[in-house]
């Protein structure tokens, strides 16, 4: 492989139309123009441009006997559509996904409108073109008069839609987020349906790790009032003296909130960590109710 590699490893690989029922052990190489599978007497090279989707801990049933810790990527052939399974360690597997996400997203131009809403109100903010990066959770923009980052921590809804941008009907991720106390909406369009693919595919697996965390957290009204409150005061606030409530009492509630891992105490004070802004996000029409 002449370009350059960004992803090499050992591993188990298989390919829905190999003649044989059992994956391969073998050697995983990745540049950005393709992905290169070899083992045995087995060679699969799958072009970068023929993916059209990166399914992680997803694996074909007939496979789920063989797979744990996987990445799946479809790709088409003249022959039709066909999946590539590749294994390996979990650490490992993780970096590869963030590897193939990275080597379709990265550096590809896309056409933004930030802030399409804020606060619920339509903003008639000029459409700009952009340079799309993406990294540790974050989706960053970067152009002539562009320059901002959609932090998933604070998403609260995303969809993937057709939007009519700069007079052009194109597909588009619709980002609802609160990087600071008002909500906004910021639009993102790619010329490409399968790139686009890839970008929704990207933000629901980083989307859902985080909301995964929050499935089986319970709160009370009392709990969710005084992250309310953390919410509302910001940094060199104590919860204690904004809380409409007896102060011991608030101090145990943000004792089990800690211990939920939704505020922390740091120098600025007590604060929401990523997991408690997420809560907030999500009940942001509430607390503005």
């Amino acid at each position: 492989m002449s370009e350059r590699v960004i992803a090499d490893f050992v591993g188990h690989f298989f390919v829905t139309d190999m003649n044989r029922d059992d994956p391969v052990r073998g050697r995983i190489v990745m540049s950005r123009k393709r992905l290169v599978l070899v083992g045995d007497d087995h060679k699969v090279t799958v072009p970068t441009a023929a993916m059209f989707d990166i399914a992680v801990g997803h694996v074909p049933p007939e496979m789920r006997s063989f797979f744990s810790d996987s990445v799946t990527v479809a790709y088409r052939t003249d022959e039709g559509r066909r999946m590539a399974v590749v294994e390996a360690e979990s650490e490992t597997v993780d970096k590869f996904a963030t590897v193939l996400f990275k080597a379709h997203l990265n550096g590809r131009t896309v056409t933004v409108e930030h802030p399409a809403e804020r606060g619920g109100r339509v903003v008639d903010s000029a459409i700009r073109k952009a340079k799309l990066s993406v990294d540790d959770g974050a989706l960053a923009f970067d152009g002539p008069d562009v320059d901002f980052a959609i932090d998933l921590a604070t998403v609260t809804d995303f969809e993937k839609e057709t939007r009519t941008l700069g007079g052009e009907s194109r597909p588009a991720l619709s980002v609802r987020h609160v990087p600071g106390r008002t909500a906004l909406l910021s639009v993102v369009a790619l010329p490409s349906e399968r790139v686009m693919n890839l970008l929704g595919r990207y933000f629901r697996l980083e989307y859902s790790d985080i909301v995964e965390d929050l499935q089986d957290v319970s709160l009370s009204d009392e709990e969710v009032q005084v992250l309310v409150a953390v919410y509302s005061a910001g940094e060199g606030v104590d919860p204690l003296e904004v809380v409409a409530a007896d102060a011991s009492q608030t101090t145990m509630v943000l004792n089990g909130l800690r211990e939920k891992g939704l505020v922390v105490d740091g120098d600025g004070g007590t604060a929401l960590t990523p997991k408690g802004r997420v809560v907030i996000n999500s009940r942001l029409e509430e607390v503005n109710a």
